[in-house]
């Protein structure tokens, strides 16, 4: 802990990077309390002060109905958090376990997991996840099933690399000579080796995925008006670019700075645990 403590703290960006992720977590979370206009996160009318630039009380400015933007903003983030969490906890151990039993197992499992992966991983994320939400009704569940879908291979190809490499140490060895089966042999020995890669490329990932589901939501395929949401936000403030610039300019840096901050977490991490680029 100590050793991890001061690699964190020599280095500035990590420093920033933990600092924005906090906000921003801590923004979301109570957001009910700290936006300035909590009930603009719904369908709220103001049109005597509808697209006014930033100037107190509204700090972010108002969009076309005269809802205040950085209230909006907040209350995206609870969203935008929520996905990725989402995502994350279901994509992880389907990727985890297709991997372990791969790499470890081998022959024909090892052959069809495998090129199952390989097709999806063919697919470009953001148009396979398109492809899904044309299929479906736009929504937020509909939008964390089909980020999740295209998720899990990158997790399946990291594990299989990493177990192809572990199961032939004298720790896997040692363990199937006592008779240990296939599954403590996976998930006891071989995966908490497997962790320190996992939580980097999580943390990561983190940031990714709010990117893409902002994307879906920037085409109209993932959270629906009058929910906020940063891609939303983003297209729709577009349209009137540049005379209402700040429309598009502070949802967009609010995408750009929880983005930033989990990557920064995330090159931390990876020196903290000793992971390898």
């Amino acid at each position: 802990m100590k050793r991890a403590v001061f690699i964190l703290l020599r280095n500035p960006l990590s420093v920033l990077g933990l600092a924005l992720v906090g906000l921003v977590v801590l923004a979301a979370v109570f957001a009910d309390y700290v936006a300035p206009f909590p009930d603009h996160k719904g369908a709220v009318v103001d049109f005597l002060n509808f697209n006014k630039a930033p100037e107190w009380p509204y700090l972010f400015g108002t969009d076309l109905v005269g809802r205040d933007i950085l209230s909006r903003i907040l209350f995206a983030y609870r969203i935008s958090l929520t996905l990725g969490v989402v995502v994350l906890a279901l994509a992880v151990p389907v990727g985890v376990t297709v991997g372990l039993i791969a790499g470890y197992i081998g022959g024909r499992t090892e052959f069809v997991l495998m090129r199952v992966t390989d097709v999806f991983l063919s697919i470009p994320p953001l148009v396979l996840a398109m492809s899904m939400m044309g299929l479906l009704e736009p929504s937020l569940t509909n939008g964390m099933m089909a980020v999740t879908v295209m998720w899990w291979p990158w997790y399946a190809r990291l594990v299989y690399n990493l177990t192809r490499s572990e199961r032939e140490e004298g720790y896997v060895l040692a363990a199937e000579v006592i008779g240990a089966s296939r599954l403590h042999v996976m998930f006891r020995e071989i995966l908490p080796n497997c962790v320190p890669s996992i939580l980097t490329k999580m943390t990561i990932d983190f940031g990714f995925v709010i990117l893409i589901a902002s994307s879906l939501s920037f085409l109209g395929l993932g959270v629906q008006p009058p929910t906020p949401d940063l891609g939303s936000m983003v297209a729709e403030g577009a349209k009137y670019l540049p005379d209402s610039w700040w429309l598009t300019v502070f949802p967009g840096l609010a995408i750009l700075v929880v983005v930033f901050g989990f990557n920064l977490i995330g090159d931390a991490l990876r020196e903290i645990l000793g992971v390898e680029q």
